[in-house]
């Protein structure tokens, strides 16, 4: 039986980094549940202590069967890389100097949104690499265009 996959960042800012990543993949932020206009006040409604508010933020697919994406505060910054990183899939069925100017074009996207560049690997066909470009996001996390 197939599973359903949640992707889950341990972070300092979840709504910060929810914007970001929802901007990253083409998310949405989760709205609020139904019959409140505010994420505010339905965990009022809730009873959730106020200083708990801004301690998880999710964001999910506008469409199709992509995982949601869950943020959770936690009191520890990141210290060393990541075991696990996201490929984001920019570049799909493209080859060479066309690849990596998509690449290109969406770092720079990033880095206006918060992302940093780490470095970039070039396309080598004795290597069998089509090329790719590591970022960080706002908080440090690696991830790659693809």
């Amino acid at each position: 039986m197939t599973k359903e996959v949640q992707i889950t960042f341990d972070c300092a800012d979840p709504a910060g980094l929810a914007a970001f990543w929802a901007e990253v993949l083409g998310y949405q932020v989760q709205p609020p549940p139904d019959g409140f206009d505010s994420w505010d006040a339905a965990l009022e409604a809730f009873g959730v202590p106020r200083d708990q508010w801004s301690s998880r933020s999710a964001i999910l697919p506008i469409e199709g069967p992509h995982p949601r994406v869950f943020f959770q505060r936690v009191p520890e910054g990141k210290t060393i890389k990541n075991r696990l990183h996201l490929d984001v899939r920019v570049a799909l069925g493209l080859e060479g100097d066309e690849r990596m100017s998509a690449l290109e074009t969406e770092a720079n996207r990033l880095k206006a949104l918060g992302a940093t560049r780490a470095y970039r690997v070039e396309p080598d066909k004795a290597t069998m690499e089509s090329g790719f470009i590591t970022m960080h996001d706002p908080e440090g996390n690696e991830f790659c265009l693809d």
